[in-house]
């Protein structure tokens, strides 16, 4: 397994390799053509459809908005118990 370093695409890229499958060109071809993944061009293609943005956050469903403001919140609240064991020592020692 070959370890070619990770391609970016620009939006603009994208959205031409959509209307090139939405004009008719095969999946195969533009795959081929352009070197590129077809699981790629499928989340392009998918992406487009749903939301027409091919950032990954306008693409998140609710549920994965709402676990990553979960997470958020936990890390923010260990913080805050962190911060007051640390002043709850400190009292202590006085």
């Amino acid at each position: 397994m070959s370890n070619q370093p990770r391609r970016t695409f620009t939006p603009d890229f994208k959205k031409q390799m959509v209307q090139l499958y939405e004009n008719g060109k095969s999946r195969t071809a533009i795959v081929e053509e352009y070197d590129l993944t077809a699981s790629a061009l499928d989340r392009w293609i998918k992406q487009s459809k749903a939301t027409g943005s091919f950032k990954e956050k306008d693409n998140r469903s609710p549920e994965e908005n709402e676990l990553i403001a979960l997470r958020k919140e936990n890390q923010r609240l260990l913080m805050e118990n962190d911060i007051l064991k640390q002043a709850a020592l400190i009292m202590g020692r006085k």
